[in-house]
């Protein structure tokens, strides 16, 4: 699916260097240097999903264990030989992987929900002490063997500590008085063999008693083992020798007993080996400040904020801004004919679309926004920059004739095609024609494709295709300068004598050369060119209008909002005030009761009036709670009725859509421009995505 032309034009050697570079141990590193895309869409989303989760944990300051080791190759080999045996180093390696595993497992023991696919790989093991408790009773801190570590080496140690003082103790003594008769050289003593011997000078060496080991190079002394210590280091020697014998024993028992666990070794090799490899992953992503986008089998790409990661890293070091570019390609609008000035940034867009799909499709994170999607192609093929072949004989054009020749024995509807600067190599016209006759090849197989190109018909034919679009990279034209912006849903003008002014040729060339183009084509370029300003002018007009239009609803919303507000306020005001007026006249009227009880006294009929009274309001206030629930039963079918009749009302004035419509699809809110129109169909403009929709499915706002 992934030629290796396919792969030098993309550069990705280049990302496959930098991964390797991240790697600790050899088993990533291998992976990574054959690294490329993978057998299906879904083993490469499992692995971004272990990028991603490791990427999430390094960003959230996580206390995810340090990945140092060495790995365990050796060991498992020696293990698996019958009486093989391990050496010290390989204790070590043992003992430091089980200590990391049995972090990383309880790591992810507290956090398995939150990340389920690196879970699933610490999973391959268990925590447990049956490596580090054996290695820990033979091993001290420093990682030297304990004295204690059987008894056979404690007594052996023991008797090496008692001679090594008695030979120590010897030489002090035979050194001192060699230093009083003045025998001995500056350097005094030094170590031959590993035993300890005199510096004498070497015209007393006949004087003094013991073994001559050797001489200084200019033999002005002699070094000398004293006669008192030449038995004593001897049976050290022995000594030394059965310490390396039980030692070697030690390591033969501790052996067999880490080959019961040999199956926890590899475990332990295998989730060492794959943190490795997504950890390089990881650290190669926060470089290229990568994310993590959608991955399926659906037909699309849709690219947000999309960088070229070489570039940007380039970029990035030397202070210069980097273009971000956005793009949608799927069935309705698959092939892609980008034309516009040279150095204005068409050929770093195909390169931009095909390494991020080569990346992911690699189980790789990209620099972009994570709500971007990649779909799943079986063929990613390119023909990008000079490549002529002088060991083949093959002019540019010959070779571009070749890579074609291929490109249509394989094409289909999963393949993806990145050709850049389309049908150059030949005569203009001839090349041109062929060129056409390939695109619209291609294009009756289905295929995905980004075409860079200068030539007129191309730009045309995809003008004509229905799934087929042009794109074009702006050009300033007050600066004369390219802006690196990729535009769809129009040619682009080459911006050819533009380009050579700013190159330095003279007005009068330039002037020349138009004279002797085609009146046609230089009239076409100047339309393109003059669209492309016009198109220019409107999205800045769009934008102010569409500022001006957020501004006014912000304004609208605070202005409903404090509506609202007051509007609450003053409701509430009027409560307060009608119940306070209530209890006044309610307070009034019982004052009147009151004052004629007091003038009248214990009056059976002033009793009679208050009960009376009373029992008014009461039924006044049950009158209005009546009132108000048969009110609100009555009210509830009406307001039905309403918006029903509202509904059907804005169903009936429904407005006629034409070419330039605004219209929005009914089961969405997105609002798009009709650019073409037939009886049952429309072509929309969605921002920058041509889609084709049947005509029932929008309507006009």
């Amino acid at each position: 699916g992934l030629d290796i032309q396919t792969l030098n034009d993309l550069e990705f050697d280049g990302v496959r260097a930098m991964l390797v570079e991240c790697c600790i141990g050899p088993t990533a590193n291998s992976r990574m240097e054959c690294l490329s895309i993978l057998d299906s869409a879904s083993t490469a989303k499992n692995e971004l999903n272990k990028a991603s989760e490791l990427l999430s944990i390094r960003q959230e300051g996580g206390s995810f264990p340090r990945l140092e080791f060495e790995e365990l190759e050796n060991e498992i080999q020696r293990l698996g030989i019958k009486g093989a045996g391990l050496d010290l180093r390989g204790f070590i390696r043992l003992l430091d992987s089980s200590r990391l595993v049995n972090d990383i497992i309880t790591f992810f023991k507290t956090s398995d929900s939150e990340f389920p696919t690196l879970s699933e790989i610490a999973n391959r093991a268990y925590l447990t002490m049956d490596i580090i408790q054996p290695i820990e009773k033979v091993l001290d801190e420093r990682m030297q063997v304990k004295d204690d570590a059987s008894k056979a080496l404690l007594k052996i140690r023991s008797e090496i500590k008692t001679l090594r003082k008695d030979i120590n103790r010897n030489f002090d003594r035979v050194l001192r008085k060699l230093q009083k008769e003045g025998w001995i050289a500056d350097t005094v003593e030094a170590f031959l063999n590993d035993r300890r011997v005199l510096s004498v000078i070497s015209n007393y060496k006949r004087s003094v008693q013991g073994n001559v080991l050797g001489a200084s190079n200019s033999g002005g002394f002699s070094y000398i083992e004293p006669h008192e210590n030449v038995a004593l280091n001897n049976e050290l020697e022995m000594l030394l020798d059965d310490e390396q014998k039980e030692i070697r024993r030690i390591f033969q028992v501790l052996t067999n007993e880490m080959r019961k666990n040999l199956e926890l070794i590899n475990a332990y090799q295998y989730i060492l080996c794959e943190m490795d490899f997504v950890n390089a992953k990881v650290r190669v992503a926060m470089r290229m400040e990568a994310s993590q986008p959608a991955l399926s089998d659906d037909m699309r790409i849709e690219l947000i904020d999309a960088y070229h990661p070489l570039l940007k890293m380039s970029n990035d070091a030397k202070g210069i801004e980097t273009k971000s570019q956005s793009l949608t390609m799927d069935k309705f609008c698959r092939m892609m004919v980008i034309s516009g000035p040279n150095a204005g940034g068409k050929s770093i867009t195909l390169k931009t679309v095909g390494l991020l799909q080569v990346m992911v499709q690699s189980g790789l994170l990209v620099p972009l926004d994570p709500s971007s999607h990649f779909g799943w192609f079986q063929f990613i093929l390119s023909d990008i920059g000079d490549n002529q072949s002088i060991e083949n004989q093959l002019s540019t054009y010959s070779y571009r004739l070749n890579r074609m020749k291929h490109f249509l024995e394989v094409a289909n509807k999963r393949t993806l095609l990145l050709l850049d600067e389309f049908g150059t190599g030949s005569d203009p016209e001839l090349g041109g024609a062929l060129a056409e006759v390939f695109f619209e090849t291609l294009y009756n197989r289905k295929s995905f494709g980004v075409f860079t190109t200068h030539y007129a018909n191309i730009k045309m034919k995809a003008t004509r295709l229905r799934n087929a679009i042009n794109a074009s990279m702006l050009f300033d034209q007050e600066s004369l300068k390219p802006k690196f912006e990729l535009s769809i849903g129009q040619p682009g003008s080459s911006f050819t004598f533009e380009v050579a002014e700013i190159n330095g040729i003279e007005k009068e060339i330039i002037e020349e050369a138009k004279l002797r183009l085609d009146a046609n084509k230089v009239e076409m370029d100047q339309l393109i060119t003059s669209l492309q300003k016009e198109k220019s002018i409107l999205e800045k007009e769009v934008k102010k209008a569409r500022s001006a239009s957020e501004k006014s609803d912000e304004i609208r919303e605070e202005y409903e909002a404090l509506s609202d507000e007051v509007q609450s306020r003053y409701q509430k005001q009027r409560s307060v005030a009608d119940s306070n007026n209530k209890a006044i006249n309610a307070g009034n009227k019982m004052l009147q009761f009151i004052d004629r009880y007091r003038l009248k006294g214990a009056n059976k009929a002033v009793l009679e009036d208050v009960k009376k009274y009373l029992a008014i309001e009461k039924s006044k206030k049950e009158k209005k709670k009546l009132e108000a629930k048969a009110n609100k039963a009555k009210s509830q079918p009406q307001v039905k009725k309403k918006l029903k009749a509202k509904k059907q009302s804005k169903k009936g004035q429904s407005k006629p859509i034409t070419v330039g419509t605004t219209v929005r699809l009914k089961s969405g809110s997105q609002k798009g421009e009709v650019v073409e129109l037939t009886n049952k169909e429309a072509v929309v403009l969605f921002g920058n995505f041509k889609t084709r929709v049947n005509a029932s499915e929008i309507e006009a706002i």
